[in-house]
Parts: C-alpha cells; structure tokens; sequence
C-alpha cells in the first residue's frame, strides 16, 4: 500500500504505544487524561484499542508525553486521521542526526472546514505549503491567507488554527519539526 492509499490507524498498536510512553513517564492514566484534557475513561478505552481517538485528542495525548504526533501513528506512512474537517495523512518521519524528529502530512480540507489546533509544545514548528485552494492560517504571531503554492512557517507552541476559505475545499503538504 503507498502513502497515497491512507489506512486506518491501528487501534491496539497505538494503545500499546500510549500505555508504553505514560509508563515510562512515570504518569498514571488520571494523571495523563487529566493533563491531556480527556477523560479517565476515553484514554482507558485508547490504550485499551477500543476507541478511535480524533486528530485533536492525539494532539492532546502527544504534548504531555513531550512525542511527535508520528510516534503515536508508529511513524507508519499512510496512516490517516480526522477532525474538524481536515483528514491528516501521514507522508514520512524520519529524526536528523541532531535529534530534530520531522513529520510530512498530506492535509486534505473540507470545505468550510475549520481546525484548530492544541499547542505542540516548545521547539515545535508547523511548515504548510498550499497545494490546492486557499487557506487561513492563524498563529500566534498574526494570520496569513494563502493561496496555492504559498506557504508559512510558524511555531505551534501555542494554539493555532486552520480554515478552509471560499466554501471550498483546500489541500497542503505540512512539514513539523519537533527539536524536544
């Protein structure tokens, strides 16, 4: 299967990955879901593989656990997330030589669609390039309307957000670099 054919993330994998990195933090589950902004139960039911986790609680899991969202889909290319409108499609990971850990998505918006995003934690940045249609971008720093072939760098240690403009659907390629 090719990046471009997307799958379904892998529910029990990604509880034992979870159930691993809290492990190894040291956090109970009340203190992960608590600090995660999720229910004690959810995240029981994540780690347990019976529940299918949304973009935005993956955010939410990854920034206490101080891990890029790819460690949590087991850096697998093609394996996809949604929220919000917005499927996120995992491209490659790969960690350069000075730890700096680099995730590529393919961002597919629906139209109208309109995501915003958790913080990632200090020495996180967002890079989005536009591929098709346009797309508001709001960060910390102020907001950018892009076009197709445009693009913008950011930090996402704070919260941010994505919209879709013009009733359209829109599509970007998004590079994250984590240095954590």
């Amino acid at each position: 299967m090719s990046p471009a054919d997307g799958r379904a993330l892998d529910l029990p994998a990604l509880g034992n990955r979870l159930r691993e990195l809290r492990g190894e933090r040291g956090l109970s589950l009340s203190a992960l879901a608590a600090t995660a902004g999720i229910g004690k139960g959810s995240l029981s039911e994540i780690e347990a593989g019976q529940r299918n986790p949304t973009l935005a609680t993956l955010y939410a899991l990854a920034a206490p656990l101080a891990v890029p969202l790819a460690t949590l889909l087991a850096g697998e290319p093609g394996t996809e997330v949604s929220a919000d409108g917005l499927t996120a499609t995992l491209l490659s990971t790969e960690t350069a030589a000075d730890g700096t850990v680099v995730e590529i998505y393919r961002l597919a918006f629906r139209p109208g669609a309109d995501r915003r995003s958790p913080a990632h934690g200090p020495g996180v940045r967002e890079h989005v390039l536009v591929t098709v249609g346009r797309l508001e971008v709001h960060h910390r720093d102020g907001t950018a309307v892009l076009v197709a072939g445009e693009s913008l760098s950011f930090s996402s240690a704070d919260a941010h957000r994505y919209r879709a403009l013009d009733g359209k659907g829109c599509s970007a390629v998004l590079v994250i670099t984590s240095t954590r």
